[in-house]
């Protein structure tokens, strides 16, 4: 059987699970935390740097969340189709994948390392400067949203889409100047695949180093506390 490892919180854990999850594909999570040592070894041997999320399936081991979705696409095929075949729209969903990793996820990761260095008096400087970037972004997704129509519920690009806007909305929420991609949001976060991840990561919010928000939009939430 197929196994995933990665954290339940992870953004590109969630990636990998939500192409996973809408295609009902059979496979075994292994969660890598302290408490699951062997699952941590695997995953530091798997790829240069040791990152998660990683697929094994069998003697094959895949590594990064693109590659394991198209993976997935190629060789435990469901009903969604994750990838278009012709090769412009393949081309161009993946052209949008790389938005959402390169332009939303890790734009927001400063902030988040900001915090985690420095918890008391992060760095507000670099937090502003990816902050803008992370506008800059959502005002060039509200565009691109403009002339998107998605071949089924869930492809590719929403699989990158869902988690990087789930938490990009943490750290800085998208402005009523972009509607459409608000509405986006909304859209994915009410999706079954994505609603579960959302769900099971519930319980490690407390987590989030900048602090998860007294509402999360587009989902119900509270903000936890660190015994919740």
């Amino acid at each position: 059987m197929l196994a995933l490892y990665g954290p339940p919180f992870s953004s590109y854990t969630w990636k990998a699970l939500i192409a996973l999850y809408a295609n009902a594909t059979p496979f075994e999570f292994r969660e890598v935390d302290p408490a699951y040592p062997d699952h941590c070894a695997f995953v530091a041997s798997a790829s240069p740097q040791g990152k998660f999320p990683v697929l094994a399936d069998g003697d094959v081991v895949v590594f990064e969340a693109t590659s394991i979705i198209e993976y997935l696409d190629a060789h435990h095929p469901g009903p969604l189709r994750l990838v278009p075949t012709a090769p412009d729209a393949a081309r161009t969903a993946r052209m949008i994948d790389r938005v959402f990793d390169n332009y939303v996820m890790n734009t927001m990761q400063p902030v988040v390392d900001a915090y985690i260095r420095a918890p008391d008096a992060p760095d507000q400087t670099r937090i502003a400067e990816a902050c803008a970037r992370l506008r800059r972004s959502y005002g060039w997704l509200e565009g691109w949203l403009a002339g998107y129509t998605a071949d089924g519920p869930i492809s590719l690009i929403e699989c990158a889409a869902a988690p990087a806007l789930f938490y990009a909305d943490w750290v800085e929420p998208i402005p009523a100047s972009c509607p459409r991609l608000a509405a986006w949001r909304a859209h994915l976060l009410a999706l079954p695949a994505v609603s579960r991840c959302v769900e099971d990561a519930r319980p490690f919010r407390p987590w989030f180093p900048p602090g998860a928000p007294l509402k999360v939009r587009g989902a119900s939430s509270r903000r936890p506390s660190a015994s919740s």
